[in-house]
């Protein structure tokens, strides 16, 4: 399973940024897919994470009311829309994947979000 992010950047506080997450190789290995981030200094944490049906959406108490995912399966992609963004969102954001249950399995390279 590969996993390729894009859409990240730098943002205003108060704007928004889509992320996507692009999947190859054995996608049926990817029952759970979702949103990570890592700040300087801190330990990666979850932000938002769906299910191959698009149920089962999981959200970080930081990303509800702000964040929305959502998963194209015909695509093979995962979407992370993240509004009113705030300084302390600044991160780089990393796509995951795996068996629910067991997941993380597959993580992408990530990318930097940036919000002043």
């Amino acid at each position: 399973v590969q996993l390729v992010e894009s859409g990240g950047g730098s943002v205003q506080a108060g704007g928004s940024l889509r992320l996507s997450c692009a999947i190859s190789g054995y996608t049926y290995r990817a029952d759970c897919m979702g949103w990570f981030r890592q700040a300087p200094g801190k330990e990666r944490e979850g932000v938002a994470a769906i299910h191959r049906g698009g149920g089962g959406v999981a959200l970080a108490d930081s990303a509800k009311g702000r964040c929305t995912i959502s998963r194209d399966n015909t695509r093979k992609s995962v979407t992370l829309h993240m509004n009113s963004l705030k300084p302390e969102d600044t991160a780089r954001y990393y796509c995951a994947a795996g068996v629910c249950g067991s997941w993380p399995n597959y993580w992408g390279q990530g990318t930097q979000v940036t919000v002043s």
